[in-house]
């Protein structure tokens, strides 16, 4: 359990709060239970620290308010818009008995044990956090799903993640998928080995193929000569026509 120090504030207008953070510190309140809501504020460092850890929402945070030890739980974080800071946090008291509702992470384990995983299939993740109804006493840090033995087609269902003791999603009456293991997209098929003489057999025909080609430029050439021979036949009887009807006939 992470641990902060805060002190109480008294601050009542934007101006003095506005002051507040110049000296680095952020603004709070801690709300829930039978108490007063409390209006603290904390280091803006060490509230740094604890917001890059992963799960920071869904922690259960050991607050030190002026030496007064007490378990809150993070609700929300407002940011600047411009800084991307952190300017305001809401805590929730946790009282012994009560219960509370929130969002907790879901964590794949054993994904080189998969042998869909193995074989190119997919992990398609329908729901990376599970809203839950928790003791606040036993809230989960993050929920496990082992993938070992699981093959191309299978479903993981929120009744095979094993849940704390009262703990319950906040979805009812149906078994709802959390994830799958989908077959791959693009099946890639093994390269087939080259077969001794392919490369031969293929110059051969593209040999062949040149061969025809070239018969056929072959007749063409004799179409075009056999049709100047006919031409040059044409011509010369043309020719003998014309000295024959030059030469006058001999009188008998």
């Amino acid at each position: 359990m992470n641990t902060i120090e805060a002190t109480t504030r008294n601050t009542n207008t934007k101006g003095e709060i506005n002051t507040l953070r110049i000296k680095g510190q952020i603004p709070a309140i801690v709300y829930g239970g039978s108490e007063e809501n409390k209006k603290i504020s904390l280091d803006k460092k060490n509230l740094k620290k604890l917001l890059e850890k992963e799960n920071f929402l869904s922690n259960i945070i050991s607050l030190t308010v002026d030496g007064k030890l007490e378990n809150v739980l993070p609700k929300e974080v407002v940011w600047d818009t411009i800084s991307d800071e952190p300017i305001h946090i809401d805590f929730l008291r946790i009282v012994a008995g009560s219960k509370v509702i929130l969002e907790i992470p879901v964590k794949f384990i054993n994904s080189d044990k998969s042998p869909g995983l193995k074989r190119g299939g997919v992990l398609n993740i329908v729901r990376r956090k599970i809203e839950l109804k928790c003791p606040a006493e036993n809230i989960p840090t993050e929920l496990i799903v082992d993938l070992d033995n699981l093959d191309i087609g299978s479903s993981i269902k929120i009744s095979s993640i094993k849940l704390p003791e009262n703990v319950l999603p906040t979805i009812q009456g149906r078994d709802f998928v959390v994830a799958t293991v989908a077959a791959p997209t693009i099946i890639k098929e093994p390269e087939k080995p080259i077969e001794e003489g392919t490369a031969e057999g293929a110059e051969g025909a593209e040999g062949t193929e040149g061969e025809a080609k070239a018969a056929e430029a072959d007749k063409e050439g004799d179409k075009k000569e056999a049709s100047k021979e006919g031409d040059k036949k044409e011509t010369a009887k043309e020719g003998d026509k014309k000295e024959t009807e030059k030469t006058p006939a001999k009188k008998k």
